[in-house]
């Protein structure tokens, strides 16, 4: 099918076309990092008024550099939740409206279930495998036996991963997001300079905890200021990096030997993160598992990467209803019982 998708959860107003799920005619992303920057974060309300503004040019944009008209689409796929309602809300609504001014069909789509097939637009993965996602709200473990078929195996009980880099980067004076800037330091850092914690590493669950290392680096720097640039600030964050793809490491490795899985998917934001490539690399090295991490350009949040899932759904005939709203939360086990 030729579809058009489009993701709106956060603060990325993105559409894209893709045929068959895979061929991606288009994908474009419309951030708005700037405008939250100087809040230090993401406001929900400036966001869906941007999203507003953003929507149909992106749309128009996606069609435009895909070579296709609205006439050509067959389906709609869109993120459902979960997000920011009001976010989401524009972006569900365009998606909706288009459906049935066209008289396709459209379903809406878990975020996180766009994350986890992203790597399906570069090369497909055998059921059933082992996901990691890590992004700003989600650090989750998962069992993939099919689509719409998900176990969740362990979770954040507090910050995930990507929210623990941004705000340690606020911490040591960082502009927003500083996650990205935190690995590009930590390449030049000492990552044995400073003993961080390593939350929940022995407690013999698979669920995650980052706002002890948080505070950790709230109290290193409370101790000892840096300065950017620094040696300093470069082994402070090379020794969080650490800390963090050391936990991260532990757990997935653990979820593999525990479910015998031959295959690791790794995505969401925090998938680019060079450490935690090299990281889950050497895992799999390791354990004699398969590593899936789709490219940087697919691991933020984008809209094709919604075709996949998208794409099955709508041809097993599971389109949703246009009575169907958005949802801020979500729970992926869910969503076999609950599906389109």
């Amino acid at each position: 099918m030729l579809l058009l998708a489009i993701e709106t959860s956060c603060d990325e107003t993105a559409a894209a076309v893709v045929r068959g799920g895979r061929d991606i005619l288009s994908n474009v992303v419309s951030s708005q990092i700037a405008i939250h920057a100087a809040y230090g974060g993401v406001v929900p309300e400036i966001a869906s008024r941007k999203h507003l503004e953003s929507i149909a040019p992106v749309i128009g944009q996606a069609l435009q550099e895909a070579g296709a008209g609205m006439d050509e689409l067959e389906g709609v796929v869109v993120t459902r939740g979960p997000g920011l309602s009001g976010a989401l809300l524009v972006g569900f609504s365009a998606a909706k409206a288009i459906a049935a001014a066209r008289k396709i069909p459209f379903v809406g789509v878990h975020h996180i279930e766009g994350h986890l097939f992203a790597t399906f637009l570069e090369q497909p993965v055998a059921f059933p495998f082992l996901a990691l996602v890590v992004s700003g709200g989600h650090t989750h473990l998962y069992h993939v036996e099919g689509f719409g078929r998900y176990t969740t195996l362990g979770r954040t009980i507090d910050d995930a991963a990507g929210e623990a880099y941004d705000k340690s980067a606020k911490i040591m004076g960082m502009p927003y997001p500083g996650g990205a800037l935190i690995d590009r330091m930590a390449r030049s850092g000492n990552p044995d300079a400073l003993r961080l914690p390593r939350p929940l590493l022995h407690d013999g669950s698979l669920n995650f905890s980052f706002s002890g290392l948080k505070t950790a680096v709230l109290q290193q720097v409370a101790r000892n200021p840096v300065t950017i640039p620094s040696q300093g600030a470069d082994d402070l964050c090379a020794s969080f990096q650490e800390a963090v793809c050391q936990v991260l490491a532990a757990k997935t490795g653990a979820a593999i030997r525990q479910s015998g899985a031959t295959r690791l998917v790794v995505a969401g934001g925090v998938a680019c993160n060079s450490g935690l490539r090299s990281s889950m690399a050497a895992l799999c090295t390791q354990l004699g598992v398969e590593l899936y991490i789709p490219h940087p350009s697919l691991c933020g949040d984008n809209a094709a990467m919604l075709a996949v899932p998208g794409d099955y759904y709508l041809s097993q005939g599971l389109a949703s209803s246009q009575s169907l709203d958005v949802t801020a939360t979500w729970n992926m086990d869910s969503i076999k019982d609950t599906l389109p």
